[in-house]
């Protein structure tokens, strides 16, 4: 006759936590747990089982309480979610018939109306705007030709063939009362890629390399004519807002990649000098 032993077999799987704690600063110090022992049953087959212990189910009033009042921030992002999605699934779309809706443009109508009845000044804006690009454009290349450091002109060259793309693979209408200028950039009225800004993330890496070189005051400069340079696009209809919004994330995050192309060269160079002397 045949018998079947049922064996219990200790083993150790790792744990996230243990329990938590709070700080005095309301943040959450979590003590990690290095091992848990568990008994798993076996009867030769390969089947088992381990407890699972939710971190949620330990909350407190408490916590709640500290966590709202120390990180409000996510708190507010939390709202925020709940609140757009109910926008959102709840908001008409707008026809295919009709122009988009575009909150800047709403916001910046009085100055709409006053480039529209006045010629002169518009032209004037917009050259002011295109030495502004130029300002960008010298300065950008100044840091890699005169002083050596490329990582603004790699964020550059990243930003524009990223915006190259995505401008030719969607095409965005041009706004109906877009207000143009031969002495706008790119001068001559040509056509141009609505989506994302260059104007904007040009100066966003400008202004992000200033910071690191501690040039504080042409930093502050580059971004109040920046703003300036947004309400002018805006008012002249020359960018939907969310042209504008993504530039600003554009220059934040090539500048944030060409940091990292950095980085990645400066290891490899590292690494083959070491391979070459060992």
């Amino acid at each position: 006759m045949k018998t079947t032993t049922t064996a219990t077999i200790t083993a150790t799987i790792p744990t996230p936590y243990k329990r938590k704690q709070i700080n005095v600063d309301g943040g959450f110090n979590m003590e990690q747990e290095e091992k848990k022992t568990v008994g798993i049953m076996t009867d030769g087959v390969s089947n088992g089982f381990y407890a699972v212990d939710p971190f949620f189910l330990k909350w407190t009033v408490h916590d709640m309480v500290t966590v709202a009042k120390h990180h409000w921030l996510p708190c507010f992002f939390g709202f925020g979610l709940l609140f757009f999605m109910a926008v959102e699934y709840t908001l008409p779309m707008v026809p295919a018939s009709s122009p988009p809706f575009d909150l800047g443009f709403v916001a910046t109508r009085r100055l709409h109306g006053l480039l529209s009845s006045w010629p002169e000044l518009n032209t004037l804006l917009a050259a002011l705007n295109t030495v502004f690009v130029g300002m960008q454009t010298t300065y950008i290349l100044w840091t890699w030709l005169v002083e050596g450091r490329p990582r603004a002109t790699i964020s550059a060259l990243f930003m524009f063939t990223c915006r190259g793309i995505l401008g030719y693979s969607t095409q965005l209408p041009l706004p109906e009362e877009f207000l143009g200028s031969g002495a706008d950039f790119p001068v001559g009225n040509v056509s141009f890629f609505l989506f994302f800004s260059g104007h904007v993330a040009g100066s966003v890496i400008a202004s992000l390399d200033m910071r690191r070189m501690q040039r504080w005051e042409l930093a502050w400069t580059f971004d109040v004519l920046n703003v300036l340079q947004v309400i002018r696009l805006l008012g002249t209809r020359g960018h939907y807002t969310i042209d504008l919004v993504v530039g600003v994330g554009a220059g934040i995050l090539f500048d944030s990649l060409a940091g990292k192309y950095q980085e990645c060269i400066r290891r490899k160079s590292i690494a083959a000098k070491e391979a070459f002397f060992s």
